[in-house]
């Protein structure tokens, strides 16, 4: 009766050590999704920068079509 309390604590130990497991790969997924959606981010903020200096106007008409008519 004794080894059936052991193989149950060892099975629970050995199943929270593949969950903390899963836990630190799913974190390290996360941070590297987080850092490659940061670069982009900014790349679009880059180049969303460089086509208002490439428009004639500077982005002035932009702010004609957003006004509601009268």
């Amino acid at each position: 009766m004794s080894w059936m309390l052991v193989a149950a604590v060892l099975l629970a130990t050995a199943g929270l050590l593949v969950l903390g497991v899963l836990a630190i790969r799913l974190w390290l997924d996360v941070r590297a999704l987080a850092k490659g959606v940061d670069r982009a981010a900014r790349a679009l903020a880059v180049a969303a920068e460089d086509l208002a200096d490439a428009v004639p106007g500077g982005g002035d008409r932009a702010a004609e079509h957003s006004a509601p008519a009268a």
